[in-house]
């Protein structure tokens, strides 16, 4: 069997990863969330609202939705085809993740450009779907350099580093887009390449391991679940948990100018962020390393929960500006500690050694899914059942329920 750093290939690593191994793939989830959170937030409201100003929650909670619906597809899928997959350089074993990497790299830029100048909803939607495809590419084989390479004890720390550019990703891409590229065509251009700028380095520069000799490379698309029900809890705590962030947050642009009457609603949306983050940076760090020295993780997700609902509840019951503010602080602490600490506990209940990337694939789907029903149930809410204190309502109840369910996991503290 091949091995890294003396342990074989396919076993849990015990080697401490470097810092520069972690900077790099902080650079890489940089990129891409930079690239496919900035234009859900920012660049498709706008580019949906200049195309049909009167209907403009219904088509963006299309587009969203269906790219959600591809991602489903991809990401697992993406993932059973690198833990199988063997090439050849030069005659010699070549990695089997980061080719995929930069497979979805180029994927994903040539689909920003096209989504740049889209001169209507169809383009818009097909460009969209096909940068999804690229960037879900991209996250399966990223994602399973977690348990490819860092020990259990390692974990919650890495996994908070780079669980951060979810929230620093948008803060970055907001402002390129707001303040720099301020055109919604060359936005989208400066994010496109920004994603080559920040990916590439971790794919051309850390090893990538290939799949060791004699090993099947058949995808097997069966997962194993018998006797272990914790992958199934930890399944169902991520979808609870990101359909209560996708409602929370899909509809901020719009709920700051339609409910809370803000005359400059972008600019308030980006203020948001910016709390948001100072807040998801400011206990992502430390979470994830608190769990780490304490060997505990169920706690941390529970009092993520709890903090994401206090301001869920704040935004339905005082829709006013400076509350506003003070949700999207909570708001960030407890999605910072949740993306740092549950990220490192569902590597710990993997079914296979041998299908990281395919079962993390699966445990992605949580994580897409609710992007494509979060606008399914939104619409109807904010524009017939009750508007955005029903919404507000619902993100929190349901990511309560997410972040208790973490507790029927037995084989993680």
């Amino acid at each position: 069997m091949a091995v890294a750093h003396g342990v074989p290939v396919l076993a849990t690593p015990v080697e401490p990863v470097r810092r520069s191994w972690i900077g790099l793939l902080f650079a890489a989830n940089l990129g891409l969330w930079m690239a496919y959170f900035t234009p859900i937030q920012i660049l498709l409201p706008l580019q949906v609202a200049d195309i049909t100003p009167e209907h403009k929650e219904l088509w963006l909670g299309i587009v969203t939705g269906i790219g959600a619906i591809v991602a489903i597809v991809v990401n697992p899928l993406a993932g059973m085809l690198s833990d199988r997959t063997r090439l050849k350089l030069r005659g010699r074993p070549y990695g089997r993740r980061h080719v995929w990497t930069l497979a979805g790299c180029a994927v994903s830029v040539l689909s920003i450009a096209v989504l740049a100048e889209a001169p209507n909803l169809l383009v818009v939607t097909l460009a969209w779907c096909f940068v999804t495809v690229g960037i879900n590419t991209m996250l399966a084989s990223l994602t399973a350099a977690v348990p490819d390479r860092v020990p259990v004890a390692q974990r919650g720390l890495v996994s908070g580093w780079i669980g951060m550019p979810q929230a620093l990703g948008l803060v970055i891409g907001a402002i390129l887009v707001t303040a720099v590229f301020t055109d919604i065509g060359t936005g989208y251009i400066a994010l496109g390449l920004g994603l080559v700028i920040l990916t590439t380095p971790f794919a051309l520069l850390t090893q990538d391991d290939p799949l060791p000799p004699g090993h099947p490379v058949k995808i097997r698309w069966k997962i194993d679940l018998r006797g272990k029900p914790d992958y199934l809890w930890a399944w169902g705590t991520r979808f609870l948990v990101q359909l209560g962030n996708a409602l929370g947050t899909l509809y901020l642009l719009y709920f700051l100018s339609d409910a809370v009457k803000l005359d400059d609603p972008d600019t308030g949306l980006l203020y948001m962020i910016l709390l948001y983050t100072v807040g998801m940076i400011g206990t992502a760090m430390l979470g994830g390393w608190l769990s780490d020295r304490l060997g505990r993780r169920k706690i941390f997700v529970v009092w993520s929960g709890v903090l994401i609902t206090i301001a869920a509840t704040l935004l339905a019951i005082w829709p006013t500006w400076p509350v506003s503010l003070v949700a999207a602080l909570l708001f960030g602490a407890g999605y910072g500690v949740y993306l740092a600490v549950d990220t490192a506990l569902i590597t710990q209940v993997l079914p296979s050694e041998g299908d990281r990337a395919r079962d993390l694939g699966v445990v992605n789907i949580a994580s897409a899914a609710p992007q494509a029903l979060g606008p399914l149930l939104a619409a109807p809410i904010v524009t017939h059942l009750g508007g955005y204190p029903a919404l507000f309502g619902l993100t929190g109840v349901v990511t309560l329920a997410g972040a208790v369910a973490v507790m029927k996991i037995r084989s993680v503290a």
